[in-house]
């Protein structure tokens, strides 16, 4: 008896073919043709044929009968088809990430006594097909970052698988677009397209990023893409960069408060309280409050963590009148920020029995005075020395108008005058007669204005000559 079989599968486009082994004897023998292709799609419908089986048994009669079969734990069937001829058939539909490659066994059997069997091995690989997409490590991630981090400084990683093959299973990151606060989640993180890791753009700042989310995006090399998303948050950490806020009393430098103590006051007497406030959070804001400075250490006392002022013994009548506290507000980060404050303190029942009381502000008024005292004189000096100036100019002026307006004088006799010029002589009451000689200037007969000089050598009786 000699038993031949053949597997026939489908043959490639060019329809070449392989053939893979031949084993002669008495045992019945394959003849196994494949095609140089020897895959088959994971999408593949169940019902799939796959390939033909052929068998062939030189024996006569019941000898010559044939059967094959496969393993029941391949999700393969053979199916006769014509005499001698099988299909190889997909019953479900493959899995190429649960199973990649199948090695199956056929077994041809024949009907003689006692039967003749023979075996052949076959092996077929299942083609990725781009069905599976990303899937990230962990449904949600959450990051912390320090406030005034350094731009470029890694936030966090994300990881994403794929079970594809090669550009099916390649995987890219991406930042999903998206605003925070009214700012671009691009201006704030990156994200590293290959590796998955996410980068700060800029230095954050607690006071105005506390937490955010951002939404980054895994999608294969497939075609076409597939792709998933993954929420990030992010929670920037508290750095001790704010110093403490005092509230009261007052920060302003102008400002000049005093508190008034009873004279009467008992030990533990709530005197004033200090309020402060820190930008930060958790212990970067604890505060603690402590009198750095007194005028008497052992009078007051200040609440640790309330800032309230109280008298630490009674009042008597040997206590200073006026008390200056230096307060120091400290918050509990690390390095510890501080801040101080100044408060004034009167023992006393009403103001007016302390008339010294400008005197605790005597340093400030006084420079203000100062300055407007300086300003004030320097005004009264330049106004009086300007005044000076205008009258000694005034006088120097009028002093030397005439000398000016007789320097060019001549002496024009009478008979060189004009004819809108007389000559007077004395008369009514004057009992002399005086002459006067008539000085002009050069270009005076156009003018109605004379100076007139008296000459005494010329006295002659009864008359006066112009």
């Amino acid at each position: 008896m000699r038993l031949l079989v053949g597997v026939l599968p489908f043959l490639t486009k060019d329809g070449v073919q392989n053939i893979i082994g031949n084993e002669p004897g008495r045992r019945p023998c394959f003849f196994i043709s494949l095609s140089l292709t020897s895959h088959i799609p994971e999408n593949a419908s169940p019902g799939t044929e796959v390939g033909i089986i052929n068998v062939q048994d030189r024996d006569s009669e019941n000898n010559r009968r044939v059967r094959c079969s496969i393993p029941e734990n391949v999700p393969f069937l053979l199916v006769p088809s014509i005499k001698n001829y099988y299909s190889l058939m997909t019953v479900v539909e493959l899995d190429r990430e649960l199973v990649s490659d199948y090695n199956i066994t056929i077994t041809a059997t024949d009907e003689g006594s006692p039967p003749l069997s023979s075996f052949k091995t076959i092996q077929l690989s299942v083609s990725d097909v781009n069905d599976n997409p990303p899937v990230f490590e962990e449904q949600f991630y959450s990051a912390y970052l320090t406030e005034n981090n350094k731009p470029g400084s890694s936030v966090c990683s994300v990881t994403a698988r794929d079970l594809d093959w090669r550009q099916n299973g390649t995987v890219i990151y991406s930042l999903l677009p998206g605003d925070v606060n009214g700012v671009s989640v691009s201006s704030l993180l990156s994200v590293n397209g290959d590796t998955g890791v996410i980068h700060a753009v800029r230095s954050f700042d607690y006071e105005q990023f506390r937490s955010f989310k951002v939404h980054v995006q895994a999608r294969d090399n497939g075609s076409p893409p597939l792709s998933s998303n993954v929420t990030v948050s992010v929670s920037i950490t508290d750095f001790n960069d704010n110093s403490p806020q005092i509230l009261y009393p007052a920060p302003e430098k102008n400002s000049f408060m005093t508190e008034l103590v009873p004279k009467g006051a008992n030990a533990g007497s709530l005197v004033s309280k200090v309020i402060a406030v820190d930008a930060d959070s958790g212990q970067n804001a604890w505060l603690s409050y402590h009198i750095v400075k007194s005028t008497d250490p052992g009078l007051f006392t200040i609440g640790l963590h309330s800032g309230e002022i109280r008298t630490r013994r009674d009042i008597s009548e040997s206590d200073n009148m006026k008390q200056n506290l230096i307060v120091a507000v400290k918050d509990n980060g690390q390095p510890s920020l501080s801040a101080t404050c100044a408060m004034f303190l009167l023992i006393s029942d009403n103001l007016a029995e302390v008339p010294e009381l400008k005197d605790l502000s005597s340093d400030e008024s006084n420079s203000k005075l100062t300055f407007y005292l300086i300003i004030a004189l320097v005004s009264v000096s330049t106004f009086f020395l300007t005044f000076i100036i205008v009258i000694v100019a005034v006088r120097f002026c009028c002093r030397r108008k005439p000398r000016l307006l007789f320097d060019g004088a001549v002496a024009i006799p009478s008979a060189y005058l004009p004819s809108n010029y007389a000559e007077v002589n004395g008369s009514g009451t004057l009992r002399s007669t005086y002459n006067y000689d008539t000085y002009l200037t050069t270009g005076s007969h156009t003018s109605d204005f004379k100076f007139v000089n008296l000459n005494k050598r010329s006295i002659f009786p009864h008359s006066a000559q112009f």
